[in-house]
């Protein structure tokens, strides 16, 4: 049997998944299941050992080997669960000289189980082409920097990826051109700190000036999407892109995390609620019909009621249509961890009352792309996405085209036609 990989938590982890799958069965690997796995929450901890304990009763003969963020932070943790058989560094894993030792452990029946090296000595990022994505698939990832040099006090992600480390513009580009000769349409870039690429390369080149090679570079680019952002280091090229290209999607996910600026502060942030205003401001003005999306952390510790007003009505001053709500999760060794902590249920209360708030503002966008035409990339028989990633139910169109559509309405959830 193939090797098989589970994976939780960011798009990141998504395209490495890829990237794993391949290095492992070019190894030699077989019957093995990979849990790629996020550090970003205790409950994603969880679900991957919960995933773990699951598998193995379902298949007690396949092998378990565990990678990914929480491997790395809590590799002990995983090497004592009876059901685990390997568990490999989250930088171990993209090279296959890692998957090809996994393989010879597995032989020769070694008993020693972590093979994590250290992720602060990781230096260069080497680009990796997926090559096992479908011709035709329509969309698909690029990796252009990875790790993360900030310390928000409630993070633990840079022990699990290390420091920010970036690929070359010229080996991105390249990777670019090859997957739309491929025929992907849509190419989106990602990274742990997209917005502190190129600060480890020569020249100390930006996010935006990136982008604008890509586009210059690769005509025949359909659409070009960013992942998430750190809206107070967006460089003047960025916002020239945004303004001037329509081939760059204008859809930008931002790392909000609070509205207030104490909290802001406590989390050691490095903007304040009002830049985070002024930069939609400011988007808006370039770019009259960009949609926002936010990650908002609900009862971070101190966090009073007055305070998560604050990033309640962000939504609003801010004119988020996306909100991905994280409620706050003390990670072990962050100082936000030795802070006051808010008591779990009123945590759980505040992340309910933003989801609330986020589906509201989804379906008032919805409501407002009434009659509208718009571009879609068809990305299964049922559904497509629009230029604002807004979900269109579809039917009857090719997979993988970019189509244009004129919306009829919505069902609370996806525009229809």
């Amino acid at each position: 049997m193939a090797v098989d990989i589970v994976t939780f938590g960011c798009r990141l982890n998504a395209f490495e998944a890829e990237v794993i799958r391949s290095k492992a069965e070019a190894a030699g690997l077989y019957d093995t299941i990979v849990i790629n796995s996020c550090a970003v929450t205790n409950e994603a901890v969880a679900q991957a050992r919960q995933s773990i304990r699951k598998l193995k009763r379902e298949r007690p003969e396949a092998r378990i080997v565990v990678t990914g963020c929480a491997a790395q932070t809590q590799a002990a943790m995983f090497a004592d669960m009876a059901e685990v058989d390997r568990v490999v560094g989250n930088d171990d894993k993209m090279r296959g000289e890692a998957w090809r030792d996994t393989r010879d452990a597995f032989d020769l029946g070694a008993s020693e189980k972590i093979a994590v090296s250290d992720i602060m000595a990781v230096k260069e990022m080497a680009p990796h082409l997926v090559d096992g994505y479908a011709s035709g698939l329509p969309r698909v990832f690029v990796q252009v920097q990875n790790g993360c040099d900030h310390r928000c006090t409630f993070c633990i992600i840079p022990f699990g990826r290390g420091n920010s480390r970036s690929v070359p513009m010229g080996a991105v580009v390249d990777q670019v051109r090859t997957l739309v000769e491929r025929g992907h349409a849509e190419v989106v870039l990602t990274g742990v700190d997209l917005t502190s690429y190129g600060a480890d390369l020569p020249g100390a080149p930006k996010l935006g000036m990136l982008t604008k090679q890509i586009l210059r570079h690769v005509p025949d680019l359909r659409r070009l999407r960013i992942s998430s952002i750190d809206s107070i280091e967006a460089d003047d090229d960025l916002l020239d892109a945004i303004a001037e290209d329509a081939r760059l999607m204008p859809h930008l996910h931002l790392s909000l995390q609070s509205g207030d600026d104490m909290i802001l502060k406590r989390m050691k942030r490095r903007h304040s609620r009002n830049d985070a205003i002024a930069f939609c401001e400011q988007v808006r003005r370039l770019r009259p019909d960009v949609v926002f999306g936010a990650d908002i952390i609900a009862g971070f510790p101190t966090e009073t009621e007055e305070m998560f007003s604050r990033s309640l009505d962000l939504v609003e001053q801010c004119g988020l249509t996306f909100l991905h709500v994280f409620p706050y999760s003390p990670r072990p060794g962050t100082p936000a961890a030795r802070m006051p902590q808010v008591a779990g249920p009123e945590i759980k209360a505040r992340a309910k009352r933003l989801r609330a708030a986020g589906e509201a503002a989804l379906r008032q966008r919805l409501q407002a792309e009434t009659g509208a035409t718009r571009e879609v990339l068809i990305e299964s028989e049922g559904q497509g996405r629009t230029e604002h990633y807004l979900a269109v139910a579809i039917a009857g169109e090719r997979v993988g085209s970019v189509v244009s559509l004129r919306i009829a309405g919505s069902d609370g959830e996806r525009l229809t036609t």
